[in-house]
């Protein structure tokens, strides 16, 4: 995985703050584009997700919210919300440097270490500093595309990158500020702090908004193969939302997409039925689309999400059900090592002990 360095935030954070400071005299009371906010509140709003972003890891929060307030005296100069949201950014750098590799925290985006968060203010601080010169007449300012590309390879394995453009571009486009030929604009874009990876494929944790729209027929966040999303996958989006309903929801132990890093299409969809048990057994199921098979995808993605289970305090085990007939499932689970542990009801159990 490429990891996003102190270094490259402090380059960021310099990148942006520059560019700032050549719209210091403009008016910054003036309305966001399709926002209801002006130029000095996305200002605000910028040094406040900064400040939460270095403060998550610090602490290792394990909530996916802080109380937590940033706020500028009204009437602040734009020469003095620069001066906070660079302040705000060396304060993330500064926490990215001190810490550990088992500093994590969770973010609505999932869990992730130092790096994850760096690489969240830079994307931060590029967009906004883009949308306040953008809403201040300012033209089109272009952010690094070095920088873009490590955003893209953190962040977003699952957008579609541009054929017509550079990175920058495609992080235009993946986070709905620019379309890409032949795809519709972004409109509920994200990001995904904790990306599971695997050969040829990376998982991504479907969250109870990606599900709602899943189940209710939308693409949820992804660029489907032709013949996607699975059926499959919009029952298994649909089981999260009754288990959230009933408290039973668990992040990270919830579907996810699998996307084929390829062409970053989502091919189909793997998960856990809940958290473990409490012998520390959890059961998998996976959901691959007639196109992508074939070519070990659905192998890879056992693997890479048996990897992440194993790489939680609790689980022991991972359990899989396979129905007798279905002889590629029988081979995918015996490939990423499970065993045979009796058989039922036209079923064959299978299972995958931590080692």
């Amino acid at each position: 995985m490429t990891l996003f360095t102190a270094d490259d935030l402090s380059r960021t954070v310099a990148e942006a703050v520059a560019a700032l400071r050549e719209v210091a005299d403009r008016d910054w009371s003036r309305p966001a584009a399709e926002r209801e906010w002006s130029c000095r509140d996305t200002a605000v709003r910028l040094a406040a997700d900064l400040t939460a972003f270095a403060a998550r890891p610090a602490g290792r929060v394990p909530a996916s919210w802080l109380p937590l307030t940033v706020d500028t005296a009204p009437g602040t100069p734009p020469g003095a919300l620069i001066d906070l949201v660079e302040a705000s950014g060396r304060l993330l750098a500064a926490t990215v440097l001190a810490a550990g590799a088992e500093d994590r925290a969770r973010h609505p985006a999932g869990a992730a270490g130092a790096d994850g968060f760096a690489a969240m203010g830079a994307t931060e601080l590029l967009l906004h500093t883009h949308d306040i010169r953008r809403d201040l007449g300012a033209g089109d300012w272009a952010g690094s595309a070095r920088t873009s590309a490590l955003i893209l390879d953190r962040l977003f394995p699952h957008a579609p990158r541009s054929a017509y453009a550079d990175a920058w571009g495609s992080l235009l486009a993946a986070t709905g500020r620019a379309d890409l030929p032949d795809l519709p604009r972004e409109r509920e874009w994200r990001w995904y702090g904790d990306p599971v990876r695997g050969a040829g494929v990376v998982l991504c944790e479907i969250d109870p908004s990606a599900a709602a729209d899943l189940h209710t027929g939308g693409p949820g966040g992804f660029v489907w193969a032709d013949d996607g999303p699975p059926e499959g996958t919009r029952i298994a989006a649909g089981m999260l939302g009754l288990a959230r309903e009933v408290g039973e929801y668990h992040p990270g132990w919830g579907p996810y997409a699998i996307v084929r890093t390829a062409d970053r299409r989502a091919i189909g969809g793997i998960g856990f039925h809940g958290a473990p048990d409490p012998e520390g057994h959890a059961e998998i199921g996976y959901d691959l689309l007639p196109s992508a098979r074939g070519h070990g995808h659905a192998t890879e993605a056992v693997r890479a999400l048996a990897g992440w289970a194993f790489a939680q305090p609790g689980p022991t085990a991972l359990r899989a059900v396979v129905a007798d007939g279905n002889a590629p499932s029988h081979a995918v689970v015996r490939r990423a090592g499970f065993e045979r542990d009796g058989s039922r009801d036209g079923t064959v159990h299978y299972l995958l002990r931590r080692r």
